[in-house]
């Protein structure tokens, strides 16, 4: 026991002190978690004691992985995001495992084993993509909600990719599958389901009232689940993603997530331990070349075929190539597949070591694409042209007179416009998304489709003649460069723009704001100016419920929903 614990030391010590030199070097931390995994491996297949525990903390690292993927798959979630997204990542998934068979082919491996690859290269990686978002706070970006649809949809499709390998864990074949495993998953399925519909609600409001009773309730569902479809033959990855998925229905789910946020980040560590042990050193020279080759499919090869589909539905060629270069990478169910394939012998342990090198490159690599995206877009973007329909191009501009231009329609924009109708004011609505324009054009509200980071499109604007200038965008980049423009061509006119961070709404006012929206706290704001105006006055609460409650069925009739609580 005491070995353990000194192996296990001996574990987070070097991820900490990986971990940190990652960091003091700005780059991202999940790079010092690879290269820890990486150097500790050796040591670790040195004593036959370490690989027991280590895969024992692998098994559980996994699942939890799992179960908390499972709390960001609310099925809800799929109404909002959007047909395209859902379209956008069917044919990715396809193209994408074509194009990974048709590579893995030319490198010699068998069917079976391309077909593997082929699967594998096709995912992205939902913990690593959520993280990345959430730390450059890009979740709420018109690219980021693409990305998480198509992340979801990926997941969806991997579930059951995994339920049918897992199928065959006991021994079993194709038609067996088709007769029993089928009808056994779709049983455990509509049974689970119907308790995370009519039971588990009940349950969690009653135990939510302690957090402590609510963190062990999670952890046990996540057990208990697992344990469940291990008994019937499947495995215990996909018993702890069923359960992440059914509790994400719970009006608790973000506090369990938020609660189990730090076991997600051990195991993250622990994760990439797993792919440092599926990577022996001795065998590094065999599997380099298959997995430089696959890393470059998916590198190049995905994104471009992300911008070309993207292009297909009228997306602008920026956030084209911010959703490919975000998807540039293989996904932790990558190695969940092909280790469930090693298991039952379709394919050799060589094909794991060489996926999880990819798994290894591709995500070292999109960290950087994902931390530089801007940067990078800057010094490549007049070569994209070729990923952006002609007809989404903007359209040239009528030399109208308005008072207003806002940049960026979202649940913000809608009271902006209400607003700026009731003073009276002409407005221009400029956004980048082809489904909200679509939407404006229905209601008749004067819009533009085009991208505000378009140097040329802000040329073509009757910026020196405006009063105000709105941005609902929460990119600091594009509100900067906005406020630049604006302000070589009108040093008059009031500029409204949008921050995350309290040291971004700072210097956006020193590059020349008249006002900058920090949505965090105007609630909060907002709540204090009430009370200090109607006191305890009821009357007044009841005239404000009175407007609430009309605003929000108003919102509601034009297919507004609320944002949900950023997923990291």
């Amino acid at each position: 026991m005491e070995e353990i614990f000194i192996q296990l030391a001996l574990i987070l010590l070097t991820a900490f002190i990986c971990s940190y030199i990652v960091r003091l070097f700005k780059q991202p931390i999940i790079i010092g978690y690879i290269v820890a995994g990486i150097i500790i491996s050796p040591f670790i297949l040195m004593s036959g004691v370490t690989t027991n525990v280590i895969k024992t903390f692998s098994d559980l690292g996994i699942a939890f992985l799992l179960f908390i993927v499972g709390l960001h798959l609310n099925p809800k979630v799929i109404k909002e995001i959007g047909g395209a997204a859902i379209l956008i990542g069917c044919a990715q998934i396809f193209l994408t495992f074509i194009l990974g068979f048709l590579v893995s082919s030319l490198l010699g491996y068998s069917i079976i084993a391309s077909v593997y690859i082929a699967i594998a290269i096709s995912f992205s990686s939902t913990i690593i993509i959520m993280k990345l978002l959430s730390d450059k706070g890009k979740l709420d970006s018109l690219p980021g909600k693409i990305s998480i649809g198509i992340l979801i949809l990926q997941d969806l499709v991997a579930i059951g990719a995994l339920m049918i390998i897992s199928s065959f864990s006991n021994g079993g074949n194709l038609s067996s599958f088709a007769l029993e495993s089928i009808l056994t998953g779709i049983a455990l399925l509509i049974f689970v389901g119907t308790l995370g519909f009519f039971i588990i609600p009940k349950l969690t409001r009653s135990v939510a009232r302690s957090q402590e009773l609510l963190f062990l309730f999670s952890i046990c569902w996540c057990f208990v689940v697992s344990a469940l479809f291990t008994f019937f033959g499947f495995s215990i990855e996909i018993g702890a993603l069923i359960a992440g998925v059914v509790l994400s229905v719970s009006p608790y789910s973000v506090e369990i997530s938020a609660k189990i946020r730090p076991l997600r980040d051990f195991f993250l560590i622990i994760f990439f331990i797993i792919l440092g042990l599926n990577m022996p050193i001795d065998t590094i020279s065999t599997i380099i070349y298959p997995a430089l080759i696959l890393s470059a499919t998916v590198l190049i090869g995905k994104p471009l075929i992300l911008m070309t589909l993207s292009a297909i539905f009228g997306y602008t060629k920026r956030t084209n190539f911010l959703v490919g270069t975000t998807l540039a990478q293989i996904s932790e169910f990558s190695i969940i597949l092909l280790t469930l394939g090693v298991a039952i012998n379709h394919i050799e342990k060589e094909v794991l070591s060489v996926v999880a090198l990819t798994l290894v490159i591709t995500i070292v690599a999109s960290s950087y694409l994902i931390s530089y995206s801007g940067k990078i877009y800057d010094k490549i973007s007049g070569k994209l042209s070729m990923f952006e329909r002609k007809t989404a191009k903007k359209k040239p501009i009528k030399k109208v007179k308005v008072d207003a231009i806002l940049f960026g329609y979202n649940r913000i924009g809608f009271s902006i416009l209400r607003a700026l109708k009731k003073i009276g004011k002409k407005y221009l609505v400029v956004d980048f998304n082809p489904d909200v324009i679509g939407s404006l054009s229905k209601y008749k509200i004067p819009c533009l489709y085009g991208d505000s980071y378009d140097a040329d499109l802000l040329d073509e604007l009757p910026l020196g003649k405006i009063h105000l200038a709105i941005s609902t965008i929460p990119d600091f980049e594009i509100n900067c460069l906005l406020i630049e423009n604006i302000r070589m061509k009108n040093e008059k006119a009031i500029i409204i723009v949008r921050a995350h961070h309290i040291e971004e709404a700072l210097e956006l006012y020193k590059k020349g704001a008249s006002y900058v929206l920090t949505p965090h706290f105007l609630g909060g704001e907002y709540v204090a100016k009430m009370i200090s105006e109607l006191d305890i006055k009821r009357l007044g609460y009841r005239k404000e419920k009175a407007k609430h409650v009309k605003m929000l069925e108003e919102r509601l009739g034009r297919g507004d929903i609320h944002p949900s609580v950023e997923r990291n």
